[in-house]
């Protein structure tokens, strides 16, 4: 059984899946995180219900069917109109008044049914639907608002987790060379041999405790942002989530010009689609409202019947009995209801939300522009600081790398390798920093200029 029960276990341990990993760039994290983000989905939803409320104005014409019935009790009542004795009375007859008399009890069935086409609403139908056709349209746009809002909290991740990663290794990388060089002046103290002294050595323990806090404070800032990339894309927590990028990289430099950039965000920004559409559903709720004062005309049929089996019918055509008939005729009706007090201001509230959204129209068409200029001249200045630091961080490597080297020969003092590390761990820090500000900026002006 024992040797059995081994083999078993090998067998499971063989079969058992292990935790998935997959290696993703850039397009495919963002790919996944547009078709997984709940806040995208949930304005989807938003879409489906102005279609669903479009669908029910243009539905407003069809045919109207109300139906209504009920069963009820009432007095049973026997004999004519003179009761009894005088049911066949044909001169001075009194006419009888036990109508309040209760002799028992029977049900009543009721059954009213009105089938109603209207024919003309004055424009009330065709205004509500096109603002519910406008109101698609803003619902379209907030989805488009958030696909761009998903976009850069992707890229903030994206690229903040590889600049957090690359300064982790720079502060290990610094840490390393400290503690390295701490190392080799404790052995010179010792020895008494070497130009050092003991203050050198805790100047460099100093900077080696600075850089494992740099070191501390990159290392979960990585993780941080490694979350977030894994939330946004919803990525399961069994399966682990590399990048294919080695390194942070600046992002191609945009060619096309300010004006450019301006005019293909007044064309394809999602708010200026809105902004005309919300101009297009303002429009059509004035009309609708100042046609909300006028009547509706009608055609239809209309038709009722009741029956009482405990209660004697009348069959003279003069008189209505409520409790025995039945009745149907086609209709041709005006309907008009107006409120005179509250009509004005319905009016009056929907022009004024109109005059808001022709001002926001306007802003709208001065604060795109400004937006892409903000993002544009940002992108132009990080691209040059990137290329300027990246010329510091390679000489100030080159500088650290042979200080180090005559430190370890004994051909520098401690202070001089200190300040060369310094100087590198600073501009390649800043560097790092600088190419992730650029990036966010490049990602932010395809959104903010309609491109993304």
């Amino acid at each position: 059984m024992r040797p059995l029960f081994f083999l078993s276990s090998f067998v499971l341990l063989l079969t058992a899946s292990p935790a998935v990993s997959e290696s993703l760039d850039f397009d495919q994290v963002l790919e996944r995180a547009l078709s997984t983000d709940n806040r995208i989905k949930e304005r989807e939803h938003y879409v489906t219900a102005a279609r669903a409320r479009k669908d029910e104005a243009s539905g407003s014409d069809d045919l109207l069917i109300s139906l209504n019935s009920f069963v009820g009790l009432t007095p049973r009542v026997d004999g004519g109109l003179y009761g009894e004795d005088g049911t066949g009375c044909s001169g001075g007859c009194v006419s009888r008044g036990d109508n309040r008399d209760i002799d028992g009890i029977t049900p009543w069935f009721n059954l009213q049914l009105s089938l109603i086409k209207p024919l003309y609403t004055f424009g009330k139908i065709e205004n509500y639907e096109l603002a519910a056709e406008g109101n698609i349209a803003l619902k379209q746009g907030d989805v488009a608002i958030q696909r761009g809002q998903t976009t850069l909290d992707v890229s903030k991740a994206y690229y903040g987790y590889l600049a957090a990663r690359d300064t982790r290794k720079l502060m290990l990388d610094a840490r390393n060379r400290l503690q390295s060089a701490s190392q080799l002046v404790e052995t010179w103290l010792e020895e008494e041999s070497g130009d050092v002294k003991q203050s050198d050595l805790h100047a460099l323990k100093a900077g080696q405790a600075l850089a494992q806090s740099y070191f501390a404070k990159a290392s979960a800032l990585e993780k941080v942002a490694m979350t977030g990339l894994r939330t946004l894309t919803q990525w399961p927590d069994g399966d682990s989530l590399t990048l294919l990028e080695g390194r942070i990289r600046p992002l191609p430099k945009p060619v096309l010009l300010l004006p450019e950039l301006q005019q293909q965000a007044l064309e394809r920004r999602p708010e200026m689609g809105q902004v005309e559409a919300g101009l297009k559903v303002r429009r059509a709720l004035v009309e609708a409202k100042k046609s909300e004062g006028k009547p509706n005309i009608y055609a239809g049929i209309i038709a009722g019947a009741a029956y009482s089996p405990g209660r004697d019918q009348l069959n003279n055509p003069h008189i209505y009995d409520p409790f025995n008939y039945e009745a149907a005729t086609p209709v041709l009706g005006l309907q008009w209801t107006f409120s005179y007090g509250a009509q004005p201001a319905r009016e009056a509230r929907a022009q004024a939300e109109l005059d808001a959204t022709l001002s926001l129209a306007a802003f709208a068409r001065q604060g795109i522009p400004f937006q892409v200029a903000e993002s544009y001249h940002q992108v132009q200045g990080y691209f040059e600081m990137v290329v300027s630091l990246e010329q510091a961080a390679r000489e100030a490597r080159r500088w650290m790398v042979s200080s180090y080297a005559d430190f370890e020969a004994g051909l520098e003092k401690a202070d001089k390798v200190i300040t060369a590390l310094q100087a590198y761990v600073l501009a390649y820090g800043l560097y790092l920093q600088t190419v992730y500000e650029y990036n966010i900026y490049v990602k932010k002006l395809s959104v903010v200029s309609g491109e993304s």
